[in-house]
């Protein structure tokens, strides 16, 4: 399996009761820890009501990340086209890109929640063809093009050239998507990468089978190229150093998730309410086809790796950040991924065995070369004096494999 990336999405979804400013502060609290971790890259959204979705505006959120982090990339996961300017976008992403030193990543969208959409007048049935248009105006001036005229039943552009472009040469662009093919389809048709959100439901985890192919067909149509490298799949996960913790962990506040904002709030097609913390996470986390990992960094790479079966290969495994959990708990989560997961998905450890096996199978040949040290020492008498009262003095400290100076020398 190839090397994957790693990286976390904060929507965010934070429950309503805590204090606003300190709920930012703890964001950008774990965009600081991810980086000291080694993940690779770091999203957040843009949304306007249901008040647990609460950064409006990613482009800022992320600037502020960027002085507290040195090498993690910052994706706007993502901005709703359609809400915005196309050239005021363009100019957002290329001051973030200069704030943050070349680390940032443009994805887009056309706008998740129907009550964002409703406060701005804008008919959802609109909403994909204006990030389709978006997308085109906007890449255009990232790449510097001459300057052009676009004229459109919602913006207009007159002689239009941005005067400040990326730091970074070709700045990645990244479009999510669900579960239809609309979002692999608008990827594959500009060769940009994918944000596969709806990974995190079990119909999403159904339909990744069938997804890429949607993005190579389009690509093919309009003579891009699209590459599996590019592809974050985002999935659920809370961790622990044992199964049964993290259960205990996570569940009452999956519960709250669950019944109050997919249900209560968004009120999901088809979902209904728990009754209890524990009949939540049973059907959830532990029920056949879940798309929820609650346990141990072993159970999460189990999942990682399934996950690159299931769907053909992608290029980097992205966690979707709760607040089920304390801050503490939610914190050794990720400290938990970072330790011991990314390495065992990547390999990085397989050396490390290789050189111990190696050791345990070549016991003889060491033990040889052992004996020969202690042959040269007994031709000396003061050495054999020497080890004789070292060994007397450290006898706790002897290793298995030594010869027993006591003897050696009568």
């Amino acid at each position: 399996m190839n090397r994957l990336k790693f990286g976390a999405f904060l929507a965010p979804h934070h429950p309503i009761g805590e204090h606003p400013m300190l709920q930012f502060q703890r964001d950008l609290d774990l965009v600081e820890q991810l980086d000291k971790l080694g993940f690779d890259e770091f999203w957040c959204g843009e949304h306007h009501s249901t008040g647990w979705e609460m950064i409006a505006s990613p482009e800022m959120f992320l600037a502020a990340a960027g002085q507290r982090s040195h090498r993690i990339k910052l994706g706007t996961g993502v901005v709703s086209l359609p809400y915005h300017h196309p050239f005021n976008v363009a100019q957002r992403i290329v001051q973030l890109d200069h704030m943050t030193g070349g680390r940032a990543i443009f994805g887009s969208g056309p706008g998740a929640l129907p009550s964002d959409a409703y406060t701005l007048g804008i008919d959802p049935m609109l909403q994909r063809d204006r990030q389709d248009e978006a997308i085109g105006v906007i890449k255009k001036l990232l790449s510097g093009a001459p300057r052009f005229t676009h004229e459109s039943d919602w913006f207009t552009l007159k002689d239009a050239a941005l005067q400040l472009l990326p730091l970074q040469e070709d700045l990645p662009f990244a479009v999510a998507s669900m579960i239809s093919p609309s979002g692999m389809t608008l990827a594959g048709k500009y060769g940009a990468g994918v944000l596969s959100i709806g990974s995190t439901s079990t119909a999403g985890l159904q339909a990744l089978p069938t997804q890429w192919k949607f993005a190579e067909d389009a690509a093919a149509k309009s003579g891009q190229i699209v590459n599996r490298k590019d592809w974050r799949i985002v999935m659920n996960w809370h961790i622990a150093e044992t199964r049964e913790l993290a259960r205990e962990q996570a569940k009452h506040g999956l519960l709250r998730w669950h019944n109050e904002y997919t249900v209560g709030t968004l009120m999901r097609p088809g979902a209904e309410t728990y009754k209890s913390a524990d009949e939540a996470i049973d059907a959830m986390a532990f029920a056949e086809g879940s798309a929820l990992v609650i346990g141990t960094p072993d159970d999460l790479i189990d999942a990682i790796k399934k996950m690159v079966d299931v769907s053909g290969g992608f290029g980097t495994v992205v966690g979707f950040v709760h607040d089920w959990a304390t801050p503490r708990d939610n914190a050794n989560s990720w400290d938990l991924v970072a330790r011991y997961v990314v390495p065992a998905v990547n390999g990085y450890l397989d050396q490390y065995r290789e050189s111990q096996q190696f050791v345990i199978d070549h016991r003889e040949v060491f033990d040889r070369a052992g004996q020969a040290v202690v042959a040269k020492i007994m031709e000396n008498e003061r050495a054999v004096a020497a080890m004789q009262e070292q060994s007397n003095a450290q006898s706790a400290m002897q290793s298995h494999n030594a010869p027993d100076l006591s003897k050696a020398g009568k």
